[in-house]
């Protein structure tokens, strides 16, 4: 498996090996230990998620309180979709940038999302899942979002061919400086002690 930091601070890419034969094909999305080589620490699991989007949904962004947060590992069993994690991270070098990978069924790439940045992803085809390795449980009160289509963020929603389609909470929710004028920000400080903790 190959790991590829990516931009923003503790986030990384991960391409494993597929094996496909006459059968059909095999691959491992996660592998823990190219995973703790990469990040320094091993991935607690203790939710999975599943979703299913038509083309040209929009999911995201979210992102949860500082600690504990929710660090997420996702990849794409089915269609197609591209992820985009943003720093969201007050005090951040890369405060308001953003990565995007394409993920996908052919060749089932993974993100790492630690705590305090931001994640969201839109649907580039039809009953496109996203299945989601999480290192905290569903805590709606420290859940936050950030409007996907702020125009100061600049998300590459490129690919959307038509209206994207939004659930009311993400169409209604702040634009990033909104947010953090609200202090809903999570503190890059402070999610860099998390991460050491993590190492610890």
């Amino acid at each position: 498996m190959q790991a590829r930091r990516l931009e923003n601070t503790g986030a990384f890419e991960f391409t494993p090996k597929s094996f496909p034969d006459h059968r059909g094909l095999f691959v491992a999305p996660f592998q823990e230990p190219a995973f703790t080589e990469a990040v320094g620490h091993p991935l607690r699991v203790a939710q999975t998620n599943h979703s299913v989007s038509a083309r040209n949904v929009i999911r995201g962004v979210h992102f949860s309180d500082v600690p504990p947060s929710q660090a997420k590992y996702v990849y794409c069993p089915q269609g197609a979709l591209l992820d985009v994690v943003v720093d969201i991270r007050v005090g951040s070098p890369t405060f308001g940038r953003w990565d995007a990978v394409r993920l996908d069924s052919t060749e089932y790439r993974a993100l790492y999302v630690p705590e305090g940045l931001g994640h969201a992803f839109v649907a580039l085809t039809d009953n496109t899942v996203m299945s989601y390795l999480c290192s905290t449980p569903y805590n709606p009160g420290a859940e936050h979002g950030i409007n996907p289509l702020d125009p100061e963020l600049a998300l590459p929603w490129d690919e959307v061919d038509g209206e994207p389609v939004l659930s009311e909470k993400d169409r209604t929710a702040p634009t990033l400086a909104e947010a953090a004028e609200q202090g809903l920000l999570p503190q890059y400080e402070t999610c860099l002690a998390h991460y050491e903790t993590l190492r610890a």
